[in-house]
C-alpha cells in the first residue's frame, strides 16, 4: 500500500498486542501528514548489510525510543521478509512492538517497547498516567495525541521526551532483543541458502561484532537469545 501510494507523506503503522493494539482487532493504520515525523529525521548508525538481499539494518541514535531501521535497496519482497522475520521473532518471545512504514515502503522502523509492562509493575509516574496517552506507533514516531486541555496547553518537547523515555527498552535489554532478532534473521537466511545452495554473507559494523561474519550454508549464528520477556497486557 505504501509503495502504491507513492507519496512520502503517506505512512502505515502497526501496533502489536501489549503495544496498545486494540484487543482482538489487530490492523494496520494509514496516516497522511504533510511534514516529516521526528523519527524520520533522527540520525541512525548502520549495524549490518545483508549482501544477498541488499537490506541495510541500522539503529536509531539520539532518539528517546530505541529502535531498528530497515532499508531495502533491491526489492520490496526482500525488505518485507526481513521485517516479517523480526516481527515474528518479537511476537514469539512475547515482546510488544510498534512498526512504522515510511518513504513509500522503502524504510521500516521497528520499536520494541515495554510501557505496558512498566504500568503493570507500577513503575510509571502518576503524572504520565493521568495524561491517558497510550504511546503507540504514532506517538513513538513523534505525533502526540493529547486528550486533556491542560496537557495541550502545557505541551513541550520536554514533556514528550519524558513520556517516550518510559516507552523505550533499557540499553541492556535492547541489546538482548537485538541479538534475538539477528539470530532469527540468520536462521531464516540459512534456510533460504540451503534451498538455493548459496552462501549467506552479512557485513557488520565494527561495534557490533568487530568483524565480517560469513555464514556457510548449514551454519547458525552464535548469538544468544535474551531471557527476559515483556509482560503483555490483555
Amino acid at each position: 500500500m505504501a509503495v502504491e501510494a507513492a507519496n512520502p507523506f503517506f505512512r502505515i503503522g502497526y501496533n502489536s498486542l501489549g503495544a496498545f493494539a486494540t484487543i482482538n482487532h489487530l490492523h494496520f493504520q494509514a496516516y497522511y501528514l504533510a511534514v516529516p515525523f521526528p523519527v524520520e529525521k533522527a540520525s541512525t548508525k548502520k549495524i549490518s548489510i545483508i549482501d544477498n538481499c541488499g537490506v541495510k539494518i541500522s539503529e536509531l541514535r539520539n532518539y528517546p525510543v530505541r529502535g531498528l531501521v530497515f532499508e531495502g535497496r533491491n526489492t520490496l519482497q526482500e525488505l518485507s521478509n526481513m521485517v516479517s522475520d523480526t516481527c515474528v521473532c518479537l511476537q514469539e518471545n512475547n515482546i510488544p512492538y510498534n512498526v512504522l512504514i515510511s518513504d513509500c515502503g522503502q524504510r521500516v522502523f521497528v520499536f520494541p517497547q515495554c510501557y505496558a509492562e512498566k504500568q503493570a509493575m507500577g513503575e510509571v509516574g502518576t503524572e504520565l498516567l493521568d495524561t491517558q496517552v497510550n504511546p503507540a506507533v504514532w506517538e513513538i514516531s513523534g505525533h502526540m495525541v493529547l486528550k486533556r486541555k491542560k496537557d495541550y496547553e502545557e505541551a513541550s518537547e520536554e514533556n514528550a521526551l519524558r513520556l517516550l523515555a518510559e516507552v523505550s527498552l533499557s540499553e541492556e535489554r535492547f541489546q538482548e532483543v537485538k541479538a534475538l532478532i539477528f539470530h532469527s534473521i540468520f536462521c531464516s537466511l540459512n534456510e533460504e541458502a540451503l534451498d538455493s545452495e548459496e552462501d549467506v554473507e552479512v557485513q557488520f559494523a565494527e561495534d557490533l561484532l568487530g568483524m565480517k561474519l560469513k555464514q556457510q550454508q548449514g551454519s547458525h549464528s552464535a548469538m544468544v537469545a535474551g531471557t527476559h520477556d515483556c509482560l503483555v497486557m490483555q
